[in-house]
C-alpha cells in the first residue's frame, strides 16, 4: 500500500471496451487512480514492477496468460500485491482455484459500480471481497461439504440459533441475507431500509464478530450455526 490516500490501480483485461468502462467508473472517485492498463497476464510483472500499485484488477480469460496463472506470478515475485480476478464465472472451482494462487477478491463482470468500488476499498485494507452471488455459491459447497462429513461421523448437522448474544436481532437479519449472496442494496430492499443503514449493520456485525470481511463473517456464521444454508 502507498503513502499517499489515493489507491493505485493496475487494470488488466484483454477487453478493451470493458476496461474502459472500469476505467471511466474510477477515474470519477478521487481516492482512486489507474495507473496503468494491460491486456494480457503476461504483462502484469512489468506493470506491477513500473507503478507499484495498491490493487491489481485482472481478468481471468486472457489470450496469453490467464489471470490466475498471472495472479500467481505476481505474489511470487511481490508477495503485497493485492489482485482482485474479474471473471464471468461463478462456478466455485474457478473462484476456490483464484483464492488458492494469492488473490484477493473475485468479482463477476455483472458487478454494479458500488461492489466494484467496494471490493477496491476492502482489499486494499488488507481485506477479502467476494462477490454476493459468488459467496452463496461457496456457502452451498461449504455446506454440502460439512453434511457430508457430519453424515459419515453419525452426527446432526449444525443446530442453527441466532446469536443474539452479540448481535441484534436487525443484525441477525441481515448476516442471513449476507449469506444468502445478497449485496447491500438488495439487503436494503429486503428489509425496507437505506443502503447507508445496511453499510452500518454491515459494518457492526464485522466489528462485532472480529472478522475483517464479509466472506469471513459468513464463513464464521455458518461454522457457529448463526446462519441457514439453503
Amino acid at each position: 500500500m502507498s503513502d499517499s490516500n489515493v489507491t493505485k490501480i493496475v487494470l488488466i483485461d484483454d477487453h478493451k471496451l470493458f476496461r474502459e468502462g472500469v476505467k471511466r467508473i474510477l477515474d470519477f472517485e478521487p481516492m482512486f487512480e489507474v495507473v496503468a492498463e494491460g491486456d494480457d497476464g503476461a504483462v502484469a510483472p512489468q506493470l506491477v514492477r513500473d507503478h507499484n500499485p495498491d490493487v491489481v484488477l485482472m481478468d481471468i480469460n486472457m489470450p496469453t496468460i490467464n489471470g490466475v496463472q498471472a495472479t500467481a506470478d505476481l505474489v511470487s515475485q511481490f508477495p503485497d500485491v493485492r489482485v482482485i480476478i474479474l471473471s464471468i464465472h461463478d462456478d466455485e472451482s474457478y473462484v476456490t482455484h483464484a483464492l488458492k494462487t494469492g488473490s484477493q477478491g473475485y468479482l463477476l463482470k455483472e458487478m454494479d459500480s458500488d461492489a466494484l468500488i467496494e471490493a477496491i476499498k476492502v482489499v486494499s485494507q488488507g481485506g477479502s471481497y467476494l462477490h454476493p452471488k459468488v459467496t452463496h455459491n461457496l456457502v452451498q459447497e461449504y455446506r454440502r461439504l460439512v453434511q457430508e462429513s457430519n453424515v459419515v461421523a453419525g452426527g446432526h448437522g449444525i443446530e442453527y440459533r441466532k446469536p443474539l448474544h452479540i448481535l441484534t436481532k436487525r443484525e441477525c437479519e441481515v448476516l442471513q441475507l449476507i449469506t444468502n449472496g445478497k449485496s447491500n442494496r438488495a439487503i436494503a430492499e429486503t428489509l425496507f431500509i437505506s443502503e447507508k443503514t445496511v453499510k452500518n449493520h454491515v459494518s457492526n456485525i464485522l466489528q462485532k464478530m472480529n472478522v475483517n470481511d464479509r466472506t469471513q463473517a459468513v464463513v464464521e456464521a455458518i461454522k457457529k450455526g448463526w446462519v441457514e444454508v439453503f
